[in-house]
């Protein structure tokens, strides 16, 4: 088993390709194919599932890549430490859809520079972000407990070796286009929301009422709309009067100053909003810089 078999495994699985692994690697795709054979022979364990539609994952290969990821990670950072900085340091966030979480990736690449360094933030569903982690394919991840949902989203971060660290609790808030009929009230009930259209972020085929990012259980709404990303989630609250529940933290210079969060009237359960990574591996220096970058934000709004 080599590095360079580990960085060829690792890259197969996050393009789902051998074709576009090998254009990534720059060597032929009979090579690249080769190699991975050798590999799956050595350790004993087919990594890859082979289809006409690509390949994917096995059970064996997921856990393969898992602490393949946490090796070549190690690799890379001896190398960029004494090897005179030659490699270029990867560093991701994956969140749940919070513009806050976005706002201080900005505040913190800039801090940076980006010919170093190979950055990457993932707005994504609740499984994803939870998986991004436990693989490493990003260092932090952004998402919410509450009472319905920690105990079910606690063992999923268990069960992956990693650790949730607190950041802020908030109460919560509808979030409106600010023409909305109801976003110039003081507070709003949910009785009075239910006659426009709730819209909720999908959650993959993992779909669970545990994995929502709203912290209201939207199952028994008669109006509900699925949205995948965060920019047709605002088209629609303009578009439909619309709406979704959020932790009143909004971020106006990203998502525009056409919106609002209006407090509930209704006593509901509060969001935890947290990190987690892994756990026992201490952040990197621009992983720190991040969080505070985090704090500082939601200490300000």
């Amino acid at each position: 088993m080599t590095l360079q078999q580990l960085n060829y495994a690792i890259v197969i699985s996050e393009t789902g390709s051998m074709n576009k692994a090998a254009e990534q690697l720059y060597i032929t795709q009979p090579s690249l194919t080769n190699s991975i054979k050798e590999l799956e022979k050595e350790i004993g364990i087919t990594i890859f599932n082979r289809s006409g539609k690509g390949v994917s994952l096995t059970a064996d290969g997921m856990e393969f890549i898992t602490y393949a990821r946490q090796v070549y990670q190690q690799y890379e950072t001896l190398q960029e430490k004494y090897s005179g900085g030659n490699i270029k340091r990867k560093f991701g966030v994956s969140a749940q859809h919070y513009s806050f979480a976005v706002h201080a990736f900005v505040e913190t690449v800039q801090s940076y520079n980006t010919c170093e360094y190979e950055f990457a933030i993932r707005e994504t569903n609740t499984a994803d972000v939870i998986n991004d982690v436990a693989t490493l394919k990003s260092e932090i991840g952004i998402l919410y407990l509450s009472d319905f949902n920690r105990q079910f989203i606690t063992k999923m971060i268990q069960t992956n070796h990693l650790e949730f660290v607190h950041l802020i609790d908030c109460d919560v808030y509808a979030y409106l286009w600010k023409e909305h009929p109801l976003a110039s009230k003081k507070s709003v009930s949910i009785e009075e929301l239910e006659q426009y259209p709730c819209l909720t972020f999908e959650q993959g085929d993992k779909s669970s009422f545990y994995y929502a990012e709203e912290i209201i259980s939207t199952s028994e709404f008669s109006r509900v709309i699925k949205a995948s990303d965060r920019s047709t989630m605002l088209n629609l609250m303009k578009g439909i009067n619309g709406y979704t529940f959020c932790s009143g933290i909004i971020c106006g210079n990203l998502n525009g100053s056409d919106y609002t969060a209006v407090p509930l009237s209704d006593k509901t359960d509060r969001m935890e909003i947290g990190y987690i990574k892994q756990k026992n591996i201490i952040l990197s220096d621009i992983g720190i810089d991040y969080i505070e970058n985090l704090k500082e934000y939601l200490k300000e709004n």
